[in-house]
């Protein structure tokens, strides 16, 4: 997070002026030192940090255009560290953000393209972490980070068959528990390395020597999936004095004895104290420093010459020794030493630079474009099974726009939000250009599968279409007027491995439509009007979205449950109802006129209690289960302290309450009830910004909240981070649970750290962590959970209480870098208003030890939510025509409740890309936390598998051939009990087997 402005003309200069001393003689500088035995050793790692977006757009920063706001130009970094390489054999340099070196490589000749592969085989460069981006840790899924990790690894592997042994995700703002293992070990890293901890960690680290430990992330895999973890004394960039970009004020090696101001003494006297001073944090005689920071090499000579000089000069002293290093060398080195370590389990959130600055604003900031990514996430994933399953256009739309664009917006400040407002427009529209693309691949893959005419394919022609606004009643294709003897054709794809039953919400401009399935039977069907807050966003937004407002608005939403097989689809026809018909057509929902002081609705066994006096929730009750549970739902807001509050206000990373109690916004809240058949609905508007619907649907053993929330108003000079608070009779002691990434849960206890005594400033801020599927609670009774829709932040204040942050909106900037305050505005015209945001997260109650089902279920559900799309079409020719039902499996095989798949995909090479994952740790639930089985003879139902190898987890390593260091580690005396895995699939069966957690890789040809 630096600027790094530059004048080429002086680069030229120091460059020309580098080999030659006046009357000086040539020097040649002996820098082929390797490791020293019995010396303290400094291994200079040389990178340059380079963000795929964060001040500029992430083609601004290749390029290096708008160097008004910063110098940076990530173009000239790769052209001359390969230049300065070669200079000198023994010179190193590391490389991570692959979509920064992808748009550099296929620029280069093929004379350039072989030159730089000699470079990577000799090792002097070499590719870290070699993901798209350096992705962040708090808000992104562990889907998306296996997704952008491969993108980077397989062009490595490719154009030089090599596989990164080092995470690198120096910047991240606190690091998760799934990074250690699954993104790290699973990936066949021998290591990771990074620089953002707490300050309090820090320090407790450098007094014991504790900053490089053994970590093991996964309870459920232990020792089997740990991973060699350093960080850094300080940051990512040098020691004081050691920087030597252009611009640097770090003072140069002068040793031409016959010009001014000789210091070689002196400078080699600076950096033996500097390494010294290291050394008395670190274990063994092996020292790190990383020789380089944001953007940094842009005139690559300017360090290199600065470390060929300190090398030769260090080691001619002889009281330390230097050496050009990587990563890999580094952590091969401490190996050798066999040395014992500490161990670290559980993650490294939150994270504070300092007293009363946490890094958890994140978890929330931009959250409509944390949703915009999430969404799209189950997208791509079910857009990639289409494209492989009607096989994959060499020359048509692809999903690769998405895949790139989804890889770019992972980085650590994209998705965080924590990017300036023209970058994350940027992000955002190659999201949207990418989801119109896979649209399109989307829409001509279901017209093939569905098609009985094979030749469908080959033509590549579509009628459908998709609805990317259905959440604010925007869907032409279902408002349209039904022409004359023809249906809505409404085709639901279900990317899951298991079958599901789920409602279908659409935008209707009537109320006299008969839906049927597709055997032609009809379907009980529920009509609702859409409120007068959906139409103000849907009129607004699609002006902002799509330049236009539609001039009617629908009237209803058309509500109807389907049924839909495993990696399948189902057809549903919606017709005009005609005579006898409109008498069945379906149930128009009124609003219900409560007589009680209590209001009980939920067509299920789940109640839910509402106070009729004001309009709060009172309690959740499942006649099914017995839990019995007092609730109280409610919105807040926290003020966000400005800049006179010790120099350390909210902003886009920081989250700093002003100190006050959190506002709450209504105590008495204007209550509608809706009732019918398949969904009970209670509306509750708590403010003129915030909105709320409570569904409880038919079947269903959870309540859906959606909200609306914006925009919210900073009239009166203060900002606001907005949070709903469920508050439960429920004796928690301190403790609740949040996932990491996804996919593990991990124990949270209030104001506690597990590796230092916790000096508590911030008592809301310092408790909070970051959610990507949900946060629970337990007593000795009863599970309370909440699952959401996208990243966000949560905590539990008090015993009995679970809140989300949903939406903020600052008046000043953090002072981290960005240079902005977190402000979100939309405009149509010369009408600006602050951003609102709609969303859902969904609230369930269990029986203790009963929780785990349901959050793992739902929550594949929730990120993989069925993919519907539209067309005209008579209900007789289209199933004339069309297979109104099928899936890719057997017809009666689905895959276990605990098996999820995360990855099918066809690769550019023809191979299919498989990831089966088991979605329950160990000990979870005594049903699934079980050895599950796939069958993929019957996964794969008409094709033959010709070939299986199973990989790592990005496909760089055949998993047979993955080697992992072994390491000592404190207190381990061995008697850890060994993990359940599946073992070696057999060709001839074809049954791939899954212990909890496990994550297995193959590559199939058919």
């Amino acid at each position: 997070m630096g600027s790094a402005p530059a004048s080429a003309f002086l680069c030229i200069f120091v460059v020309l002026c580098s080999y030659v001393t006046v009357n000086g003689g040539y020097i040649k500088y002996n820098t082929g030192a390797g490791i020293v035995e019995g010396k303290l050793n400094v291994h200079l790692v040389p990178h340059s940090h380079d963000d795929v977006g964060w001040l500029k757009t992430i083609d601004q920063y290749y390029v290096g255009s708008n160097n008004s706001i910063q110098g940076a130009c990530v173009e000239n970094v790769l052209d001359s560290v390969v230049e300065s390489l070669l200079r000198n054999q023994n010179r190193k340099f590391v490389f991570a953000e692959m979509a920064f070196f992808s748009r550099w490589w296929y620029e280069q000749s093929e004379e350039i393209q072989e030159t730089v592969g000699k470079l990577v085989d000799g090792g002097r460069l070499e590719f870290i972490n070699g993901g798209w981006c350096m992705h962040d840790e708090a808000t992104v899924h562990y889907i998306d980070m296996i997704d952008q990790t491969t993108l980077g690894h397989r062009l490595i592997k490719k154009a030089f068959n090599k596989a990164p042994r080092a995470g690198w995700q120096i910047d991240p703002f606190g690091h998760s528990a799934v990074q250690a293992y699954l993104l790290g070990a699973e990936l066949g890293f021998d290591s990771v390395h990074f620089a953002r901890i707490d300050y309090q960690d820090r320090a407790k680290r450098k007094e014991d020597k504790s900053l490089e430990v053994i970590w093991r992330g996964s309870k459920t895999f232990g020792s089997t999936s740990q991973i060699f973890t350093n960080a850094f004394p300080v940051h990512y960039s040098p020691p004081n004095g050691f920087g030597f970009e252009i611009d640097d004020f770090s003072i140069p090696v002068q040793d031409n004895p016959h010009l001014f101001d000789y210091n070689v003494e002196q400078r080699v006297n600076d950096f033996v104290a500097a390494a010294l001073v290291q050394a008395n944090v670190t274990r063994t005689d092996h020292i790190m420093w990383t020789m380089g920071d944001d953007f940094q090499y842009q005139y690559a000579e300017t360090w290199f010459k600065q470390m060929d000089k300190l090398i030769h000069y260090v080691n001619k002293d002889g009281r330390v020794n230097a050496l050009y290093s990587t990563p890999s060398m580094y952590v091969d080195a401490k190996h050798a030493t066999n040395e014992e370590w500490p161990l670290k389990t559980h993650d490294y959130f939150p994270y504070a630079d300092r007293i009363n600055a946490y890094w958890t604003g994140y978890f929330t900031s931009r959250p409509a474009l944390k949703r915009y990514v999430r969404m799209l996430s189950g997208y791509y994933l079910a857009a990639r099974q289409l494209e492989f399953l009607a096989g994959r256009s060499s020359t048509g739309p692809n999903t690769f726009s998405l895949g790139d664009a989804l890889g770019i917006a992972q980085h650590h400040d994209a998705v965080t939000g924590t990017a300036k407002q023209h970058t994350t427009n940027d992000y955002a529209k190659r999201l949207a250009i990418g989801a119109s693309e896979t649209e399109a691949t989307v829409n001509s893959a279901l017209s093939c599968i569905a098609s009985k005419n094979s030749g469908q394919c080959a033509a590549s022609t579509s009628s459908f279409s998709q609805c990317q606004l259905l959440n604010i009643s925007f869907c032409p294709p279902t408002e349209e007027d039904i022409p004359e003897g023809k249906s809505l054709v409404v085709v639901a794809y279900n990317p899951l491995g298991w079958k599901r039953t789920d409602f279908v919400r659409i935008p209707v401009n009537d109320s006299d439509f008969v839906v049927q399935d597709s055997t032609g039977n009809t379907i009980e069907a529920q009509y609702l009007k859409v409120d007068n807050v959906t139409i103000n966003l849907r009129n607004f937004y699609t002006k902002a979205y799509l330049g236009r407002s539609p001039k009617n608005v629908p009237k209803f939403w058309l509500l109807f449950q389907v049924s839909v097989p495993p990696l399948g689809w189902n057809t549903y026809f919606i017709s005009k109802a005609s005579g006898k018909e409109s008498s069945r057509s379906g149930y128009i929902t009124v609003m219900d006129s409560p007589q009680n002081e209590s209001i009980e609705v939920g067509p299920g066994s789940l109640k839910m209690s509402f106070s009729s006096t004001t309009g709060q929730l009172e309690r959740m009750f499942d006649s099914k289960t017995g839990v019995d549970l007092p609730i109280q739902q409610s919105y807040l807001w926290y003020g966000s302290s400005d800049d006179g509050l010790d120099s350390q206000p909210s902003g886009a990373y920081i989250f700093r309450p002003n100190g006050a109690p959190p506002t709450v916004v209504s105590r008495s809240v204007p209550l509608k009830v809706m009732r019918g058949p398949l969904v009970d609905e209670v509306h509750q508007e708590f403010s003129p910004w915030i909105y709320q619907v409570t569904r409880l649907y038919k079947d269903k053993d959870h309540a859906e909240v959606e909200f609306t929330i914006g925009p919210i108003p900073v009239d009166d000079s203060v900002g606001k981070e907005v949070i709903t608070r469920m508050t439960a009779n429920m004796v928690t002691n301190k403790v609740f649970y949040t996932d990491s990434s996804g996919r593990d849960f991990l124990k949270r206890v209030r104001d506690y750290r597990e590796d230092w005594s916790l000096s508590v400033n911030q008592p809301e801020a310092g408790n909070y962590y970051p959610i990507n599927l949900g946060i629970f609670t337990t007593d000795k009774k009863s599970e309370f959970s909440v699952l959401v829709d996208r990243a966000t932040g949560g905590s539990s204040i008090k015993d009995g209480q679970v809140e989300l942050m949903l939406h903020r909106r600052m008046i000043f900037d953090d002072g981290r870098g960005v240079g902005e305050a977190l402000d979100e505005t939309t405009c149509v015209e010369n009408t600006c208003e602050g951003l609102t945001v709609r969303g859902n997260y969904y609230m369930s109650i269990d029986l203790l030890g009963d929780g785990a089902q349901w959050r793992r279920t739902t929550g594949q559900e929730i990120y993989s939510p069925l993919l519907l799309a539209f067309t005209h079409e008579k209900l007789e020719t289209w199933t004339a025509s069309h297979l109104t039902k099928g899936t890719v499996m057997e017809p009666n095989y689905s895959l276990p409740l605990n098996v999820a798949v995360i990855t099918l995909q066809e690769l550019d090479d023809g191979s299919v890309l498989l990831r089966l994952a088991h979605l329950y740790e160990a000990g979870e639930d005594a049903k699934y936390s079980t050895l599950a089985k796939v069958e993929l003879q019957k996964m794969f139902r008409g094709k033959k598998i010709k070939e299986i190898r199973e990989t790592n987890l990005s496909t760089n390593q055949e998993k047979s051939e993955m080697k992992t260091l072994k390491w000592k580690v404190e207190g381990d005396n061995g008697d850890e009990t060994a993990p359940l895995r599946g073992g070696p699939v057999d060709n001839s069966t074809l049954v791939v087997e899954l212990g909890p957690m496990e994550i297995r890789t193959f590559l199939l040809e058919f």
